[in-house]
């Protein structure tokens, strides 16, 4: 055994796939989380306990039993006046990148790190990397934001999978905290630019740094590219690939890959055509997973692999957890639903762009902000995009956001926030608050038809993958 940890608040999406890793690595690792006793966070505790974790509840009973641990691991969201802190006394803390960084340095010699980074998109883009890079005959290693489907197995959730032989590990590298800049790696993937934690100069700055630390080589998209060179902040040492839509050749000088969105033989899914000419038909809808495989083909190629190869790879993702997945038809109205992780503007933005390009009619977007400090800082900024974006027929319907425990304002609450935007909106009607889950299912059953789509949004609420798939045995008629 190389020792013991222990995980405040083992349960979350990174934690838990953390906590895995260290498993896997031979350390004894126990955990505690307030959500523990849930039904919904089964899929992860059952298969985190299987591997050998130490579950408990998260008030101190750890430390207060007797138990011994060389550290304890947490992440951003545990407060300070946690209980597990206070029954821990004086053991000492590692932030959860600190302990990645750690456990990166105990992966095999000659395995290449590949840091995943951006404001939207790490999770998908980590797995689909991850999955292309197997069947390119790599064994990779993948720690994720989220549940890859085609990693799912009794013992592993879908968030880790294990380095065993292979030579590259594929991670995700968060910019929200800055705790990317805790990470050495070999190639890095920086997908875009946001505003959700940070205004734009900060976050090219932090980029930048982050770019310092990256030993091979980069993949950008167009607009980082163009942020970090003129800010004079990419690295001379760095071997560069940058991708992006059609039209923007000439601002590269020759590093592009370029998108070419077309439905070639009439279905919904768009082919990510590169600037060598190279045709990849994706395996999932949408221009934004065009974009997704740009930069992994980049990435595959700026790692050598053969290009004969690259387009296969591409087109076999089996994709993650709570990514636009397809939960079926609303019962009564045929309407399809979808569930879908999207929590911040940028998100959201790019799902209600994907339902567009799914069906012909109105969009009825579900939305639980993931808690009420996000929701602050995001309601001025969603709502500029959602005033530009919503169309007639489209209903964006905020529910209460999600409280998960612990210290919280318990503002902004939901109805103040769309009775804000009501007053400001050139169109009020669109924005929607309802009581609860079922008066949004008595709306949907009112109001939807074959020809709309329904989108169930919001992040660390399990629930809401559960309620997208209630909504399709849902017996209530439409009037």
């Amino acid at each position: 055994m190389n020792g013991r940890m222990h995980f405040v608040g083992v349960g979350g999406i990174g934690m838990s796939g953390l906590a895995a890793m260290a498993l896997d690595l031979g350390y004894a690792v126990s955990g505690s989380d307030r959500g523990a006793e849930r039904p919904e966070n089964r899929r992860i505790f059952d298969a985190l306990q299987k591997s050998g974790l130490e579950l408990y509840r998260q008030d101190g009973s750890f430390a207060a039993s007797g138990n011994k641990t060389d550290f304890l691991v947490y992440s951003t969201a545990i407060e300070a006046d946690n209980p597990d802190f206070a029954a821990a006394g004086d053991i000492p803390r590692l932030h959860r990148s600190q302990l990645l960084a750690k456990l990166m340095g105990e992966l095999p010699d000659g395995v290449r790190r590949i840091a995943v980074t951006g404001s939207c998109g790490k999770s998908t883009v980590t797995g689909y990397a991850a999955e292309s890079l197997l069947h390119i005959g790599k064994d990779p290693g993948c720690l994720n934001g989220a549940l890859v489907k085609n990693f799912i197995s009794e013992t592993r959730a879908g968030n880790y999978r294990g380095v065993s032989g292979g030579d590259c590990f594929v991670f995700e590298a968060d910019e929200s905290d800055k705790s990317l800049l805790n990470y050495g790696c070999d190639y890095a993937l920086i997908l875009n630019l946001g505003t959700d934690h940070y205004d734009k100069a900060e976050l090219v700055r932090v980029f930048g740094e982050f770019l310092r630390n990256v030993r091979v080589g980069a993949v950008l998209e167009i607009g980082v590219y163009r942020e970090l060179a003129a800010a004079k902040l990419l690295p001379e040492h760095l071997q560069l690939r940058v991708f992006g839509p059609a039209g923007e050749r000439e601002v590269t000088d020759g590093l592009a890959e370029y998108l070419i969105a077309d439905d070639p033989d009439g279905s919904r899914h768009a082919a990510a055509r590169f600037a060598d000419g190279r045709t990849v038909r994706l395996p999932l809808p949408g221009e934004h997973m065009a974009l997704n495989a740009l930069a992994v083909g980049a990435l595959l190629k700026l790692m050598g692999a053969d290009d004969a190869a690259i387009p296969r790879a591409l087109e076999s993702f089996g994709g993650v957890w709570r990514r636009n997945d397809f939960a079926g038809r609303f019962a009564g109205t045929g309407a399809p639903v979808y569930d879908d992780y999207a929590h911040n503007p940028e998100k959201i933005r790019a799902n209600l762009s994907l339902m567009r390009e799914l069906v012909r009619g109105g969009v009825f977007a579900v939305f639980q902000p993931h808690g009420y400090g996000p929701f602050g800082f995001m309601e001025q900024t969603l709502f500029e995009f959602l005033e530009r974006d919503l169309r007639d027929g489209d209903f964006f319907i905020l529910l209460e956001p999600y409280y998960a425990g612990g210290t919280s304002s318990f503002k902004p609450h939901a109805a103040d926030v769309c009775a804000k935007w009501r007053a400001a909106s050139r169109h009020p009607e669109r924005y929607l608050t309802l009581s609860d889950r079922d008066a949004v299912r008595r709306f949907l059953a009112e109001h939807t038809s074959p020809d709309d789509a329904v989108a169930i949004m919001g992040a660390r609420d399990n629930t809401l993958s559960d309620y997208a798939a209630s909504l399709t045995s849902f017996c209530e008629k439409k009037k």
